[in-house]
């Protein structure tokens, strides 16, 4: 049985099979990571796990073209963003590495009853991660970094089509000087992940996947009372109040919709324009996505490649066909893809009684919404059942925060679009997930903060 292949999206041919594990494979991971654990956490020092992340960040910079390559081959991400990707991974590893023994300071508390008290941070134990195809590296980088920093271990469940980025990432631990089981990838079946959530030896799971996916790890980890975090999907608003510079907010917004493919939870998805630019943002907006071809992902300087897999072709071009049978209007796109390869597509006229204005489109097509007022846009913005993130453009500050108080998403970018660092938190709430990544807040959520009270 082979689960895990690499099919090119860019030509449909199949490269590779890799065999799901064994369920005997499956315990010895288990085995390896909880005894690894034990020497990770309390014979490795911060200071030591601090010195591997760093290592394991120089690795990333070392194999920067080689890892680009494999995740323009699984999954058709253009190669110049398949290396920011890498790019991103090695400041999230060192900033982990630098800030960590800062993080896992002593909190103190001020207590009246007199004697001291502190936090004291501490790991849980094992750790499993099911990661998605869309950012091969990214995502496992925002989970595992902290977690590698606290003292955990990580069980690594990759997605199906990403099978040579898992192999070389687990590599690349190891050559990092990680010890035998720190890190250990896992080509499991969706029922083998169930029993390792059930395992006594796993404390915590984590999952950037799709809401049915979230879901059913959510029930399974209730279920056995394990900690889990979940950044699932999104519908992320572009919120276009006011600008001096109609040009740079249409380059923003199409950066914003055909960044990964368009195929990032946190794209802009909803444009959401005032009355009073609607008209000229929709007409240079779709004249900016038409513009925009999609491309040979192998090739430098190409924006937009194919989508991920005939299926995710398929499943995006009938969301687009319905809509326009229920009475959307087709501003740009439109033409059948060529095999994976999706033109850019502008829809108006959506109404929430079109299943398209419920639903997350995750490709390259953006939906324009008209607005007549701030209180419009922000119930328009806050109707979706996602909230992830959400772009404010305005220059007027004040407005601009005043809107970004009142939006239900976890994440405000104003006047920008790829905002996001190693510093700063990522994740949403509502069907988007719970729970964050990176940042100091990325170390808070698989930790055992311990109190301490001395009399």
């Amino acid at each position: 049985m082979a689960d895990y292949s690499v099919i090119n999206p860019a030509t449909g041919e199949k490269l590779a099979d890799y065999p799901t594990a064994t369920d005997a494979d499956i315990q010895q991971a288990l085995t390896s990571a909880a005894s690894a654990y034990r020497q990770w956490s309390r014979d490795v020092d911060v200071a030591g796990r601090a010195a591997c992340l760093k290592q394991v960040a120089e690795l990333h910079a070392e194999r920067r073209e080689a890892l680009a390559e494999i995740i323009v081959r699984e999954m058709g991400k253009p190669v110049d963003q398949a290396r920011e990707e890498v790019d991103v991974c090695v400041d999230i590893y060192r900033y982990y590495a630098d800030n960590a023994a800062a993080f896992l300071r002593d909190e103190p508390i001020d207590s009246p009853a007199g004697g001291s008290a502190f936090i004291r941070r501490q790991p849980l134990g094992v750790l499993t991660g099911i990661m998605p195809w869309n950012f091969p590296l990214y995502q496992v980088a925002r989970f595992v970094a902290p977690n590698l920093a606290l003292g955990n271990t990580i069980l690594l469940k990759h997605a199906p089509q990403c099978p040579e980025s898992a192999l070389a990432l687990e590599r690349l631990f190891i050559d990092a000087g990680l010890p035998e089981g720190a890190y250990v990838n896992i080509f499991a079946t969706n029922a083998q992940v169930a029993d390792v959530i059930a395992d006594p030896r796993v404390q915590g799971v984590s999952l950037t996947g799709s809401e049915r996916a979230g879901a059913a790890v959510a029930e399974q980890a209730g279920r056995h009372l394990k900690k889990v975090v979940l950044e699932l999907g999104g519908s992320d608003v572009f919120l276009v109040l006011d600008t001096d510079d109609i040009d740079t907010a249409v380059e923003m917004a199409v950066a914003g919709r055909l960044g990964n493919n368009g195929q990032a939870c946190n794209g802009s998805k909803r444009m959401v324009v005032m009355d009073h630019l609607y008209a000229e943002f929709v007409e240079r907006f779709a004249a900016a996505m038409t513009a925009q071809r999609p491309a040979d992902p192998t090739v430098d300087g190409a924006m937009l490649g194919p989508l991920s897999s005939a299926s995710a072709t398929r499943n995006l071009q009938q969301q687009v066909q319905k809509a326009l049978d229920q009475g959307a209007v087709l501003r740009a796109g439109g033409a059948d893809p060529e095999d994976n390869y999706f033109a850019p597509t502008v829809l108006t006229d959506v109404t929430p009684a079109m299943d398209v204005y419920h639903e997350e489109l995750f490709g390259p097509v953006a939906v324009v919404y008209r607005v007549a007022s701030e209180d419009e846009a922000v119930e328009l913005a806050n109707a979706s059942p996602y909230g992830l993130g959400a772009i404010v453009i305005s220059s007027d500050e004040p407005k601009a925060l005043r809107v970004a108080d009142r939006l239900e998403v976890g994440m405000v970018y104003i006047n920008e679009v790829g905002g996001e660092s190693a510093e700063l938190p990522f994740g949403g709430v509502k069907r988007s997930g719970f729970g964050r990544e990176l940042g100091s807040l990325g170390m808070d959520e698989f930790v055992n903060k311990k109190l301490i009270r001395v009399t």
